[in-house]
């Protein structure tokens, strides 16, 4: 994902100027260690469920004061550093847009992308 090019097509969209006051992006990078125990990560295969993902979108974006949410994950065998998942929720205050984009990252993890790590020999 181009996040520069997704911030404006979001404010491109009819309303935005009327309705936006934030917008909070992710963008979720493999890591080069386990957040179990730490040990090194050579490479993270990746899958996401993008029927689950667009329903949990399509569901927080009717929470009060949510304009619109977009999320992308990679897919495949990822190295450190790659990007792994964004995500934007652009909403009419903070208060709406930051409890939105919390329970969004954490659902999405939890239910819509799945992570396998190998770890270095």
């Amino acid at each position: 994902m181009d996040i520069n090019k997704t911030l404006q097509e979001l404010k491109a969209r009819p309303g935005f100027t009327e309705h936006v006051g934030m917008m909070l992006v992710h963008n979720g990078v493999v890591r080069g260690w386990s957040r179990k125990d730490h040990a090194p990560v050579s490479a993270v295969r990746v899958s996401h469920d993008n029927a689950k993902m667009r329903e949990i979108c399509r569901e927080m974006e009717q929470r009060p004061g949510i304009f619109a949410i977009v999320a992308q994950a990679e897919e495949g065998l990822l190295k450190p550093g790659d990007d792994l998942l964004f995500l934007v929720v652009a909403g009419d205050i903070r208060e709406h847009v930051k409890a939105t984009f919390a329970e969004l990252l954490d659902r999405i993890k939890a239910e819509a992308v799945i992570k396998q790590e190998y770890h270095e020999a």
